[in-house]
């Protein structure tokens, strides 16, 4: 009896088994997840399907899980519970960060409200980083093993002839011949022959030192680690020349005058040194700002403080095809293989990205031609215009920098300040120069300008940064997810705040007055004649100012609003970082260990602060010198002032950020990419917008939060379009072409816009 009812009762067991592990298992962990360190990735939506067996594996304490699917949906016993705890566990998010600092910055960045940034603020271990990135800071003295001369010909080592190369050569060559002129200096002559060459085609190339410093340390102190083995030219440090040097037996060689007690070396450093010098900075300047070829620039700084300065004796070239390995040791000082590397947009100097760095020069550049150059002698308009504009590109990165520094190494609550107090410091400069400059010179235009760079910073930020975002995203990834519910919030607020934004203008349509002027009949009479026929009116307004409607209806209706708006964001920020912040979930798991040397911090709080403050000042300052300038620019009959305040004028200030989310969706993580411009155009909205009108109404500069109804129009719709696409947490690079699309669409009407009325 119990032989038979076994069975029954394991099959019984196993049902009941299968059928627990099937309602248990109805959420699956994604196996395929990929994440890099410090960033956070969504998963792809065409990864296949996990084997059920998979699901049930225990995990590491510090594993990530990207992604998680709802099977066996028909097993679960209540089929919303089920979904319920799967969109529960699909919000959670877990921040791989390499120290404390990396990780408090990296959710900051995931926080509404607060500015994204991608560049690190700590300074990362060197031995953690990829060969890549090794590469581009690794000194040019390393001698690497390599197949052959004609491996070198390459795109970016031919260039370096064309560019470089035959010009720094024919000066070497010149060079020499005036050392051979002196007689004294005929060493220096052989040296920079052979350095004419060398420059040439450096690729593969070596030049090394035989200096007696190494010589006199195996010969004075016979058990120094000095190595006198002749092995292959492996060691960056220690390699062999291509001389012939005395045998055991052989007369040591006679001893040499001191460098700087020969009249040679005078003679070098008077005639010689100098003409090299100039060449090799041009050489180094022009390389630097090309970023690409900063190993042209790191050869021609090593060759102008080093190689330059040492005894023509000491410096030995050996070619790529040519090396004997003798006794003397040799210490390799310059041995290049390419001129140029795709990925130096990745260098950054003290933390600094490299492209920051070249354009500071501008900023003052900008300063100087804009307040010295009164007259316009040097310089047009058009000139300081245009170096104005484009200074506030680095001086937004840096701050964007500092921001991001300061909130690293700060609480919640000191982040939000900073984000708020200085997140658009940028725009916020230039709008309220404009309006004084606009205000003193009785110009309305500029009025009309700021509000067009405001409509312009909406539509760019709705939908030409998710838009760029999706595509380049889209054609890597194919389909990207996001969180619709931190979407939804955002989309929530962006509602409000185009809505708060222009009640005002839809109530003085609703309860204005139209008033027409300029109008002509058919006959081409004016409106004073007694000529029969149709008019047409060339200015047609609503008269607000002339009655009551203004003052008395929507001057208050424009302070109400300005109060809701920031009320409205610091709403959003209580709901997102503490009332219901499960929303992101965001947990810091473990990292990568940063050495026994502790974590360095690029940027400190003094440090951070600092650079914001002389930032701004410098910020304010190329604001004055544009907003003098622009009035050319604006007086071009071809062009619009709408189309020249919502592409320029709003644009420019956002480039960082553009780059930042085409950076975001490159790593698959589209949710901070959609972020970017919605955290932007909240901002434009809620902070900004208010505060005009808070400085207008204690500094009248005409400031009227009134928008003509092309600016109105195309932002509700651009706002109603972004929610519809956002929809169903999905983006693809077809969604993101829309979005792109209309965006041009509305800067074409822009461009064929008349200007506004009196300018």
């Amino acid at each position: 009896m119990s032989l038979s009812s076994s069975p029954d009762s394991d099959l019984t067991s196993r049902r009941r088994r299968t059928a627990e592990q099937s309602q248990a298992s109805s959420c699956v962990l994604h196996p395929h997840a990929s994440y890099n360190q410090g960033e956070i990735h969504d998963q792809p939506q065409d990864t296949p399907q996990p084997d059920v067996a998979h699901a049930f594996t225990p995990s590491p304490p510090h594993s990530l899980c990207a992604s998680l699917k709802c099977v066996s949906a028909q097993a679960c016993s209540s089929k919303h519970v089920c979904k319920d705890s799967c969109e529960a566990i699909q919000r959670k998010r877990t921040i791989r960060a390499e120290n404390e600092v990396e990780a408090n910055k990296l959710v900051n960045n995931y926080r509404f409200g607060f500015r994204k940034w991608k560049s690190h603020v700590t300074a990362r271990p060197f031995e953690a980083r990829s060969d890549v990135v090794k590469e581009l800071y690794s000194e040019l003295n390393v001698i690497k093993p390599h197949a052959g001369p004609g491996q070198f010909i390459t795109c970016g080592n031919v260039a370096y002839v064309l560019l470089f190369g035959w010009w720094v050569s024919l000066v070497y060559f010149v060079v020499g011949l005036l050392m051979f002129v002196t007689i004294i200096g005929v060493p220096y002559g052989k040296l920079c022959w052979k350095l004419c060459c060398y420059f040439l085609w450096p690729f593969g190339n070596t030049i090394h030192e035989i200096g007696n410093t190494l010589r006199r340390c195996c010969e004075e102190a016979p058990d120094c680690e000095c190595s006198m083995e002749t092995s292959e030219d492996s060691s960056p440090v220690l390699v062999h020349s291509v001389t012939e040097g005395p045998g055991p037996g052989m007369p040591e060689p006679p001893l040499r005058t001191p460098y700087w007690h020969r009249l040679s070396t005078y003679v070098w450093l008077l005639l010689g040194y100098p003409p090299l010098a100039v060449i090799h900075c041009l050489v180094c300047f022009v390389s630097w700002i090309l970023v690409f070829t900063i190993p042209v620039s790191k050869m021609s700084a090593q060759t102008l403080t080093v190689i330059l300065l040492l005894p023509p004796e000491d410096i030995l070239l050996s070619t790529s095809t040519h090396r004997k390995h003798q006794g003397y040791e040799t210490r390799a000082l310059l041995c290049c293989y390419h001129a140029a590397n795709c990925y130096y947009y990745k260098y950054t100097v003290d933390g600094i990205n490299v492209f920051a760095v070249n354009l500071l020069p501008l900023v003052i550049f900008a300063l100087v031609i804009g307040y010295v150059d009164k007259g316009n002698q040097f310089a047009s308009s058009d000139v300081k215009f245009a170096t104005a504009i484009s200074s506030i590109i680095p001086l937004s990165y840096y701050i964007g920098m500092g921001i991001a520094s300061i909130s690293a190494q700060s609480n919640f609550a000191v982040g939000a300040v900073v984000n708020a107090t200085f997140g658009s410091i940028t725009e916020l400069t230039f709008y309220i120069t404009a309006l004084l400059r606009g205000h003193r010179a009785a110009n309305p235009c500029l009025q009309e300008v700021v509000k067009a760079a405001l409509t312009g910073t909406l539509l760019g930020c709705i939908l030409f940064i998710p838009g760029v975002s999706m595509i380049i995203g889209g054609l890597k990834h194919r389909e990207q997810r996001f969180n619709s519910r931190s979407a939804g919030v955002s989309s929530a607020l962006l509602f409000i705040s185009v809505g708060g934004v222009f009640a005002p203008t839809l109530f003085s349509k609703a309860y204005g007055n139209l008033v027409c002027s300029a109008c002509t009949n058919a006959t081409g009479g004016n409106s004073t004649s007694n000529a029969s026929g149709p008019f047409v009116c060339h200015n047609c307004h609503y008269d607000l100012k002339n009655g009551t409607l203004f003052h008395n209806n929507i001057e208050p209706l424009i302070y109400t609003v300005s109060v809701f708006l920031p009320a409205a964001y610091i709403i959003g920020l209580i709901f997102t970082l503490k009332t219901h912040s499960h929303i992101y979930d965001i947990h810091v798991g473990g990292g990568q260990e940063t050495g026994h040397h502790g974590t360095v911090v690029h940027w400190s709080r003094w440090r951070s602060l600092l650079i914001l403050i002389v930032a701004t000042v410098l910020m304010s300052a190329c604001a004055d010198l544009a907003t003098e300038h622009i009035q050319p620019i604006l007086n071009q009959p071809n062009i619009s002032q709408y189309f020249i305040g919502v592409t320029v004028l709003a644009m420019v200030p956002e480039i960082p950020e553009i780059v930042n989310g085409i950076q975001f969706a490159l790593q698959n993580n589209i949710s901070l990419s959609l972020e970017v411009g919605s955290c932007i155009a909240v901002q434009v909205c809620m902070l900004q917008i208010p505060i005009l009108v808070l400085f207008n109404a204690f500094c009248d500069v005409g400031f009227v939060l009134l928008f003509s109804d092309q600016h109105m129009w195309a932002s509700i719709f651009s706002v109603i379009l972004v929610n519809y696409i956002f929809m169903d947490g999905k983006s693809d690079y077809f969604q993101g072409t829309a979005l792109v699309v209309v965006y041009l669409i509305l800067l074409a009407s822009y461009y064929f816009a008349p200007s506004p009325a009196g300018c």
